[in-house]
């Protein structure tokens, strides 16, 4: 488990580290994680030992929300000043990630039929 967390922990590290060298707009954890997955590619998929440890990290996901709510709460006065420009992007970037959701699905339907 050590290993399995180890190896989460190192990638997000590194993500964060070429973010910051680079002056990249991408987050730190999302590089990691594109790093995780080339690494997953690579090894063929996660080894047991990665599956149990990220399963008991997503049990306790709720527990990652309560600094969120927490700032929220802090920031009441201008999330209230600030709610029109904030509902345009929620709304804005839940369309868009609807509209390239079904894209990708209708691309992989397709390729499926495809594939005798």
């Amino acid at each position: 488990m050590l290993n399995a967390l180890t190896l989460l922990l190192v990638c997000q590290l590194i993500g964060e580290v070429i973010t910051r060298a680079l002056v990249l707009p991408v987050p730190g954890p999302v590089l990691g994680m594109v790093l995780l997955l080339l690494i997953l590619i690579i090894r063929g998929g996660p080894g047991d030992t990665l599956k149990h440890t990220a399963n008991g990290l997503l049990g306790h996901l709720s527990l990652l929300f309560v600094p969120a709510g927490t700032g929220i709460m802090l920031h009441a006065e201008r999330l209230e000043n600030e709610w029109l420009p904030l509902l345009a992007a929620l709304v804005v970037s839940t369309l868009v990630t609807l509209a390239v959701s079904a894209a990708v699905l209708h691309l992989l339907v397709r390729r499926r039929q495809q594939k005798p």
